[in-house]
């Protein structure tokens, strides 16, 4: 009855949304692939690997880039294991096939009930694993009632989130206890799971696996390739504005204009969030009157300044982050709540970002604690740290050393994740369906 329930439920947001749906799909091409395993399960079934088979879920791109160091060291420790890799958007999925080669990928199933158990029959895991913070109801309890445990690793619950779930907390503590161990990221991510009804024995504090598997070395050739692409001299300085939204290209233009006064050196590369934006950011750099270098090719109108680079494609942000002498993480300034700032960070570059940056709390606050980025609330605070690490070039030298040494310190995620994975396939391989049935 719970099951159908919520049947009637997603069926009716479907329905309300289904317009908004039908648009993108015409205008971006979104959401018109995978619908035979979105909405009939038919995911793919186990390969010929004689190893314990996990199913993974990370739902986009972000998820799916950190999942690369947890597969690569669950490998190392279990040579045999058949890995599945679920994602939710067309880039995750694409993403997906780049860059784990060595797993079957799939999109995720819809939470209905006929969907859900389609799915899991047909992948027959041993173990299911969520990344960061991804419940659905009907799938959960159809995991439950097949006998298979489900894990949630690098968990984080945001202010907002856990506002709203307490005023579902009888259903959601249901869901979390349904759960074989929930592997979250803070001790205050794990006090807000406390509060929500988790119980304490299934509750761990590994870290972040987002400080895991960042690079640091700016000179691999995939960098290289980068540089020459966008036509970088040696003693140009490069402002990357990365993972932006709107407005924040226009504010990085606007930057530029007024660091170029400064450092006629200076060049830029804005790298919006969502790849499709691509020509819309295009007018914005030729309405400011640069030329542009478009990573998905093509340019625009000639000019005496120095053109400017726009990285419209999937996949290549964590290479572009190495170019850069200064760095702005977008997604800060509307209300996606902050992009990942650690590569930047990673690389030794000064950071800085806009106020709101709720979904990385933690991580922005050691960065502050470490004086290892900067936080900007608005046009001139920008221009000012720009141009500021631009001129005094010790100064954003210690910045970025900081920033990078905090990194480093934080790495061991990865490890203490999947140690706490390979314990649930061994103590629950006897109680498995799937292993009980084989």
């Amino acid at each position: 009855m719970v099951g159908l329930l919520f049947n009637l439920v997603y069926f009716l947001l479907i329905l309300a949304v289904s317009p908004l749906l039908l648009l993108k799909g015409w205008k971006q091409g979104k959401y018109r692939e995978g619908w035979d395993q979105k909405l009939w399960g038919q995911l793919p079934g186990p390969s010929a690997s004689p190893g314990k088979r996990i199913w993974i879920h990370a739902v986009s791109v972000g998820e799916v880039l950190q999942l690369q160091q947890i597969i690569r060291e669950l490998r190392r420790r279990e040579v045999s294991l058949d890995v599945l890799v679920t994602t939710t958007t067309k880039t995750g999925y694409k993403v997906a096939n780049e860059k784990l080669a060595d797993c079957q990928v799939a999109y995720f199933p819809l939470d209905f009930t006929w969907s859900v158990r389609k799915a899991i029959q047909r992948v027959r895991p041993d173990l299911i694993v969520l990344v960061e913070l991804e419940l659905w109801p009907n799938f959960l309890r159809e995991a439950a009632s097949q006998r298979i445990p489900v894990a949630l690793i690098n968990g984080r619950l945001s202010l907002r989130s856990f506002n709203g779930y307490r005023k579902i907390r009888p259903l959601f503590s249901g869901l979390l206890n349904q759960m074989s161990k929930i592997a979250v990221q803070s001790e205050e991510y794990k006090q807000r799971f406390l509060d929500l009804g988790a119980k304490a024995e299934r509750l761990v504090v590994t870290g972040s696996i987002k400080f895991d598997g960042v690079q640091t070395n700016r000179h691999r050739e995939s960098v290289q390739i980068l540089r020459t692409f966008f036509q970088l001299g040696q003693n140009e300085l490069v402002f990357i504005a990365g993972s932006t939204q709107h407005p924040e290209e226009e504010m990085a233009l606007n930057a530029f204009e007024k660091v170029r006064q400064v450092v006629p050196n200076a060049r830029l590369i804005i790298v919006p969030r969502h790849p499709e934006r691509g020509d819309t950011v295009a007018r914005l750099i030729d309405e400011a009157g640069y030329a542009t270098i478009r990573r998905s090719g093509g340019s625009r109108s000639s000019s005496p300044s120095p053109p400017v680079g726009l990285l419209d494609t999937v996949g290549e942000l964590g290479d572009c982050w190495a170019l850069a002498d200064v760095a702005f993480v977008g997604g800060s300034f509307g209300d996606r709540g902050g992009q990942n700032m650690l590569e930047p960070a990673a690389y030794g570059a000064p950071v800085c970002f806009g106020p709101k940056t709720r979904n990385f709390k933690h991580i922005v606050e050691l960065l502050h604690i470490h004086r290892a980025a900067q936080t900007v609330h608005d046009q001139g605070q920008l221009e000012a740290f720009v141009t500021q690490m631009f001129t005094q070039t010790d100064l954003a030298h210690e910045i970025g050393s900081r920033a990078q040494e905090l990194v480093l310190q934080q790495q061991g995620a990865t490890q203490l994740s999947v140690k706490v994975l390979l314990e649930i396939l061994e103590t629950s391989k006897e109680v498995s369906y799937y292993s009980k049935a084989s």
